[in-house]
């Protein structure tokens, strides 16, 4: 297997070439031999001494360039700007366009171990809609059964939102038994693949305290049937559980814990974890990571953006056997 790891800089108005130049700073020498950055060459440069990065930075061809193995290697991208930190929407969407199709390329050939996207305002991936960059990759690979699932992980214990990037208004409407049943499918065989175990299982209601005097529930004709189908197929899950109460202890008893939709699980996540976390999109043709938090544009240039996640991020790919 390959031991490069291709980060790809992300949204050029970011806090990204800080927390790039943090964690350069905390990674060891032989670790950073392997890490190539997908990014325009000029805007890191620019960017790094407008905010007195001391990041030693150098162009090179290819991944296949491993020279100098003290600087950061930089795959270079066009991009056309004056104000390192303020580039234009349209130039950003195509810079971004050519730095994930870059690394998609590489990483469906098996020429890295894997791929880390640092994060990215979600205007910049699609001109009709919101997506994230799980359901961005997911089109890219091709995956036509929305079978991809977004695990944010922690030592602790993971979360999977089964709806991701949709108005809360339209959750209910996506949550179907078969979702739930694919979505767990690609979670047990490649948590397993990843984590070397078979997972442990928490999936919460949909409604408050369960819908309990409703017979006509989400509960009823589409959880609770989609989790004894699972279990019959030998998953450890349990369920469904109560949303207000699952994070006060009871997820301590599971390796994941499976919501509804988005902030159902990431915000106590959130809460319980901060910054120390990353996400990893399974059911790709490779390894896809990135850091559990946005862009933060309210930080940029202050020196206040914590580069824990992307840490993670590195050494979660590097440990993968």
């Amino acid at each position: 297997m390959s031991k490069k790891i291709i980060i790809i800089a992300g949204d050029p108005n970011s806090i990204n070439s800080e927390i790039i130049s943090k964690t350069w700073k905390k990674i060891s020498p032989s670790l950073k031999k392997n890490i190539y950055l997908i990014a325009n060459f000029n805007l890191i440069y620019k960017q790094f001494r407008k905010i007195n990065a001391q990041t030693p930075i150098i162009q090179v061809k290819s991944i296949n360039d491993r020279s100098i193995s003290k600087k950061l290697k930089i795959i270079n991208i066009p991009l056309n700007f004056k104000d390192p930190f303020k580039i234009s929407l349209n130039n950003s969407k195509k810079y971004l366009m050519k730095c994930f199709n870059l690394a998609h390329n590489l990483a469906q050939k098996k020429f890295v171990k894997g791929l880390i996207n640092c994060p990215i305002n979600k205007k910049l991936l699609s001109k009709t809609k919101k997506i994230g960059v799980t359901e961005f990759l997911a089109s890219k690979c091709k995956i036509k059964n929305n079978s991809e699932v977004m695990l944010i992980h922690n030592k602790n214990i993971s979360v999977l939102p089964l709806t991701t990037h949709i108005s809360l208004k339209n959750v209910s409407k996506k949550i179907n038994t078969n979702l739930i049943i694919k979505k767990m499918m690609t979670l047990k065989k490649d948590f397993k693949k990843l984590f070397n175990k078979n997972p442990k299982i928490g999936v919460l209601g949909l409604n408050p305290h369960n819908a309990e005097f409703a017979n006509n529930s989400k509960k009823t004709k589409q959880i609770i049937p989609a989790i004894l189908k699972l279990k019959k197929k030998g998953f450890k899950i349990t369920g469904p559980l109560s949303a207000d109460t699952a994070f006060i202890n009871n997820y301590k008893n599971y390796d994941v814990i499976v919501g509804m939709y988005h902030d159902q699980v990431l915000a106590p996540f959130k809460s319980l974890f901060h910054f120390d976390a990353i996400n990893i999109t399974l059911g790709l043709k490779y390894l896809r990571v990135s850091p559990d938090h946005g862009p933060a544009n309210d930080l940029v240039r202050k020196n206040k953006a914590s580069h824990l996640s992307l840490l993670r991020c590195v050494k979660f790919i590097n440990n993968i056997n």
